[in-house]
């Protein structure tokens, strides 16, 4: 058997909460995003014919999203505002809850954009950037007079 040792200083107070805050004791998958200050997840594949992006919003409507092309930047970003409120009665409590995020994509030259389209269904905002059409030269043969 064989003794190794490590010099390594104890943990701080500050270096215990970085390792607790930046995921080493906590599973992001159960903690909302907003609590590490962080943005929607996007998954990007590429196919023959087109870019797709997969965003990760679930809770949101299709009428919050904002997606916006400016040059060659895509930016995908959405708010969302509710309020409970109880009519009638002495209030007690009210509840503000305040959700958003934005995302920005720098696209290449060959990203279609007339032909960008978006849908939200399930919690997923899948967005497609359509390749152009690759222009081919074409061969020409030139007759010598």
């Amino acid at each position: 058997m064989t003794l190794v040792k490590f010099n390594q200083q104890p943990k701080t107070l500050t270096g215990l909460m970085d390792d607790i805050f930046n995921g080493k004791f906590i599973n992001r998958d159960f903690v909302p995003a907003e609590f590490f200050g962080a943005h929607a997840p996007v998954n990007i594949r590429e196919t023959k014919d087109a870019y797709l992006l997969d965003v990760s919003a679930p809770g949101f409507d299709k009428a919050d999203f904002k997606i916006n092309l400016d040059g060659q930047t895509l930016t995908i970003s959405t708010e969302k505002k509710s309020e409970e409120k109880v009519e009638n009665e002495k209030q007690i409590r009210r509840e503000f809850t305040y959700r958003s995020f934005s995302r920005s994509f720098t696209l290449d030259e060959s990203v279609d954009a007339e032909k960008i389209n978006a849908k939200y269904d399930n919690g997923v905002l899948k967005v497609t950037l359509p390749k152009k059409e690759a222009k081919q030269d074409t061969v020409k043969e030139i007759t010598v007079a």
